[in-house]
């Protein structure tokens, strides 16, 4: 199986006709069609409604609003390309048009926004949001949506989340060199307002019966990996195996993403992989041991490696 979307997934793409929702939706469409997997149903770019894109395999619609594309192709998913200042309303007209996964993937969204979009979600409970600031979601030869190279992504059993796209490549990579493809891979950026956190992911492949064993690489910065490895302790059985990055960040620097902030000593490295350690993940020292850290715990609790 999969989390969140599958070959039956229906996408939309809001800011299809700019230079990045254009080049990713033409990918993302290629590869879907390559494995007869989840189609492309149209675009959103106001004022251009009735006007079609050429994605390469076929042609794809364009609407003026997200309500009209959905009436019109019964679309369920959205790829977000919006310009920072009109990507929260772009968010916020998915969800009140019914959309249930949403995947931003703006960058350098003000936080102010972010707050807004978070509270304005709550009136939406159907809908989920994946990002902002994120690569986006793929589950192997179904549906890519999102900027990820489709092509290192093999079907399998791992279900892997990472506030790193970069990351969440290397954790692919990994699992490939051991014979290891995944059932799905969530990218859930590095914002500090994230619209699904790791315990969403986590729980989601606890309860995917095809799933058998997780990655999870994290960052410093905040205590969302603090409380997984909470959860994790408290409710998943499955192997689980983590990276944090920014294990050389020197004291008081921000690194990369606006959520890898230490503050007042919390956040740090050190404390997360200790957290992690603690409720019996296994923690890799760096990106490329994280194979060798997944096959481990798998070993640990019995699961088969193929």
């Amino acid at each position: 199986m999969s989390i969140f979307i599958n070959k039956k997934t229906k996408v939309l793409t809001q800011g299809i006709t700019g230079e990045q929702g254009a080049f990713h939706t033409r990918n993302s469409a290629a590869y879907n069609a390559e494995f007869g997997g989840a189609r492309w149903v149209g675009g959103v770019t106001p004022g251009k409604g009735g006007d079609q894109f050429d994605a390469g395999p076929y042609k794809i619609p364009i609407f003026d609003s997200v309500r009209d594309a959905v009436e019109k192709t019964g679309a369920d998913a959205t790829m977000i390309f919006v310009p920072p200042p009109f990507a929260a309303d772009a968010i916020m007209e998915a969800a009140e048009a019914g959309i249930k996964l949403i995947v931003c993937i703006t960058e350098g969204i003000p936080a102010i926004d972010e707050v807004k979009v978070k509270a304005f979600m709550r009136s939406y409970p159907e809908s989920r949001l994946v990002g902002p600031n994120c690569p986006g979601v793929i589950t192997p030869e179904e549906c890519k949506i999102g900027i990820m190279p489709g092509h290192i992504h093999k079907k399998g059993t791992i279900g892997i989340v990472s506030r790193s796209g970069t990351l969440t490549y290397e954790a692919v990579y990994q699992c490939g060199q051991r014979g290891l493809g995944q059932t799905s891979c969530i990218g859930i950026g590095g914002d500090p307002v994230p619209g699904t956190n790791f315990i969403d992911c986590l729980d989601a492949f606890n309860r995917d019966p095809e799933t058998e064993a997780i990655i999870m690489v994290g960052e410093i910065g905040g205590t969302a990996e603090e409380e997984a490895a909470e959860f994790i302790k408290r409710e998943v059985k499955k192997p689980v195996a983590s990276f944090i990055a920014g294990q050389t960040a020197p004291p008081g620097k921000r690194m990369g993403h606006a959520g890898a902030i230490i503050s007042g000593g919390k956040g740090t490295a050190k404390e997360k992989m200790e957290a992690l350690r603690a409720a019996g993940i296994s923690v890799a020292e760096s990106p490329a041991a994280l194979g060798e850290a997944l096959v481990a715990a798998m070993q640990k609790k019995s699961v088969g490696v193929r």
